[in-house]
């Protein structure tokens, strides 16, 4: 592991930015009082801070605005409800029950509002028995709202002065996952790769690349700073998104029959030096990442032109001293891959040329593109969609329920007099904070939370134990507040930790003293809510991830015959707008995405609730070698060149004939059989008739040691054509096949 690139990753990214952002806006006012001595009586205001920041997540800036003042309302209103019941426990059931379902249903309208109803929730948790303190419920509401509201301000702060900041973040970002995503592709070049495991570790890394394009996309097509002002810094950053989801098409293009690869060139030190280039170009990937998102100029890591043209070279001479007429085939492949490494390594360039340039000479860029259109659909904020998921067919619903069935045991359980539960809102709040709609995410976090808790809980105990000075406490409460937020998003067990640790050193300067009750509290009630959170996951109006998985195939295949399509339409010189095709590519990969995040879900599910697990593991698979197929084929559609040679039109019906009968398997419909005779005919190629030709030139000795690494054969195109529509065929059999076995 590259240990600078790294923390250079780190340091730059979106997390620790908004980690320090977030510190610094809950620590000023802290000091502030803290000087005047009214930190313990205004110890809510950092407090309220705190929680208007956790709603604070990634988008366009009228969404994060919009956002942060429903928050404050809600906040308030519950607040004051809390505080206005906490005297009349049969009123606080029906609070729980009404609140609980209510703010935990804004889920529907997406991620953003779900973050605000939960963290609303645990508002209401803390309020449920009068906020600690001296003061009335509505003093407290008061200073908890101006604690948020100043975070209100710091935010709208940072976005005036620093607008592009989170953009160029998640775009950086983007090259960086597209950089592990080649390292891993570069494994497969590897003596003896373990294909299952890199195929599982890719489609892994797939869903968490589709999941960070869909949030950039939002945020650069939709903040109004990048999309309709007329700046240079505008449409570079535009321009850098668009070229990495070109890049991302060049990776996927990059897809081979790798085992047939390995077969024909595993002992050949070919192999082994394709995987060193391909790690340096992954290793470009980062390093473009890391300028990106920290705003800093760079210049490439190595000479690209220079160790792609070494790279060549090992593959001509090689060429010349083995390549005969029984082994033509072999080489075609392999030439193929070097063109298409040399597409990739150009791409490269041309992004380092673009990240370069006077910054004033991107006036000139245009997409073209109606860029709306590429924007994931947001549910509008009406109550027809809101009242049509009050039913048990909505999963928004069913969580709901569960979130309220939980929030009830929990206070129940936290009033019940021989456990000595002083503080309700500890196992409140972590219901709230480990319960997802998965039963899976559900599971996993209770055991990253446990183990954050226990770990976060000794290093505390023992800092303040062994570290007296005020100074040293007050920098690891700093530091480990920024990291709890830093955290937050991807390493939930650090996160915790973290915040562990900060919620000792706060109590430590607010009451100093023995903190053995304040440990067994924070264990002991994270002990039992992590106990109902999974119970009721598991017990109340579960919804498994197999329930999911008939409809994300039948999406995934739908979405994907839309794509070849269009890819083979364009290989006959069909016309077909460039706007289409790549919302068809986009459609294409997230679905193959979704379908795996549903397989991935599955694997954390209970046992007896795997259903097919081996048969859906099977699909996913096939699906990602699919559209993997079809991808690289696509690198054909966009060249001003024709392939007489290739009977597209019956590949198109062949291929086709299967997905619909795989169609016909998932809607449950018959298939008409008159079709099936599509299947079986048989292509009328030219391509073995060339093949032929061309290894009687070899055998009589008409070879020509052409070393340019940007041409290629008309004879190695249309044969890797008639290859990936003859995988793609397969792969569309297979699935079929494997569907029939699928009972749900």
């Amino acid at each position: 592991m590259n240990y600078t690139s790294e923390l250079k990753k780190f340091v730059t990214g979106q997390y620790i930015y908004s980690g320090i952002r977030i510190a610094l806006a809950v620590v000023i006012p802290c000091i502030v009082l803290a000087h005047f001595g009214l930190l313990k009586e205004y110890f809510l205001f950092p407090l309220g801070t705190i929680f208007l920041a956790l709603t604070d997540m990634p988008g366009p800036f009228h969404r994060r605005r919009n956002a942060l003042v429903f928050a404050l309302a809600s906040y308030f209103f519950v607040s004051i409800i809390g505080g206005l019941l906490k005297d009349f426990p049969v009123f606080i059931f029906f609070e729980l029950i009404i609140l609980s379902m209510f703010f935990t249903m804004l889920g529907v309208y997406g991620q953003r509002l779900a973050a605000v109803g939960s963290l609303t929730l645990v508002v209401l948790a803390i309020f449920i028995d009068g906020a600690p303190g001296h003061h009335n419920f509505l003093w407290n509401a008061i200073v908890f709202i101006a604690g948020g509201f100043w975070f209100l301000l710091v935010f709208l702060l940072v976005t005036v002065l620093k607008p592009y900041k989170l953009a160029s973040q998640m775009i950086g970002e983007n090259y960086i996952e597209l950089g592990k995503y080649l390292n891993l592709k570069a494994k497969f070049y590897q003596k003896q790769p373990d294909y299952d495991a890199l195929y599982k570790e890719i489609i892994s890394l797939q869903v968490k690349i589709k999941e960070h394009q869909e949030a950039t996309r939002e945020v650069v097509f939709k903040t109004r700073q990048i999309v309709k002002e007329s700046t240079s810094t505008s449409r570079l950053l535009m321009q850098l998104f668009l070229n990495s989801l070109d890049l991302y098409e060049l990776l996927l293009t990059s897809t081979n029959d790798y085992r047939k690869l390995q077969q024909n060139f595993g002992d050949k030190e070919i192999l082994e030096k394709i995987n060193i280039y391909l790690n340096k170009l992954s290793n470009e990937m980062v390093n473009l990442g890391i300028s990106i998102q920290g705003g800093l100029k760079t210049t490439a890591l190595m000479d690209i032109s220079e160790e792609v043209q070494l790279l060549h070279e090992e593959y001509f001479e090689l060429r010349n001293k083995e390549l005969n007429s029984q082994n033509l085939d072999h080489f075609l492949i392999l030439r193929q891959i070097m063109y298409r490494i040399s597409e990739i390594s150009d791409e490269i360039k041309k992004i380092y040329l673009l990240k370069s340039q006077d910054i004033k000479l991107a006036k000139s860029l245009s997409t073209g593109l109606d860029l709306q259109k590429f924007v994931p659909k947001e549910e509008k904020l009406n109550s027809k969609v809101f009242l049509q998921n009050f039913s048990l067919k909505s999963n928004h619903f069913r969580h709901a329920v569960r979130i309220t069935v939980a929030m009830l045991l929990g206070y129940i359980i936290s009033k019940l007099p021989f456990l000595h539960i002083h503080k309700t809102f500890w196992i409140l709040i972590t219901i709230l904070a480990i319960m997802r709609p998965a039963y899976s995410i559900t599971k996993k976090r209770n055991v990253l939370r446990l183990y954050g808790t226990f770990s976060g809980a000794i290093v505390g105990i023992l800092f303040i134990h062994f570290i007296s000075s005020p100074i040293l406490q007050f920098t690891m409460f700093l530091i480990s507040l920024v990291l709890t937020f830093s955290f937050l998003k991807d390493k939930y067990a650090w996160s915790v930790f973290f915040m562990t640790i900060y919620i000792f050193l706060m109590f430590n300067f607010m009451k100093p003293g023995d903190f053995t009750e304040l440990l067994r509290e924070r264990l002991f009630d994270t002990i039992i809510a992590g106990i109902i959170a999974v119970a009721v996951s598991y017990l109340v109006l579960p919804v498994w991830e197999h329930q999911k998985n008939r409809d994300l195939r039948l999406k995934y295949i739908v979405a994907n015959k839309k794509y070849l399509d269009a890819i083979i339409d364009l290989l006959k010189q069909e016309t077909i707008e460039t706007q289409q095709y790549k919302m068809n590519r986009k459609d294409a990969v997230v679905t193959l995405a979704n379908l795996s995040d549903n397989f991935q879900k599955m694997l954390s599910d209970p046992k007896d609730r795997q259903k097919n697990l081996e048969n859906i593991h099977q699909f996913v698979t096939t699906s990602h070698l699919f559209t993997a197929y079809a991808a690289s084929l696509s690198q054909y559609a966009h060249r001003d060149k024709v392939f007489q040679e290739i009977d597209f039109n019956t590949w198109k019906n062949k291929i086709d004939t299967e997905l619909n009968r795989t169609l016909a398997i998932l809607k449950k419909e018959e298939f008409n059989k008159e079709k099936l005779s599509q299947k079986n005919i048989t292509p009328e190629d030219l391509v073995n008739e060339m093949l032929e030709k061309r290894k009687v030139e070899i055998e009589e000795n008409e070879f020509f040691d052409i070393r340019d690494p940007k041409r290629i054969s008309h004879l190695t195109e249309i044969k890797n054509i008639r290859e990936l529509l003859e995988l793609i065929y397969n792969e569309a059999r297979e699935q079929r096949k494997i569907s029939e076995k699928i009972t749900d």
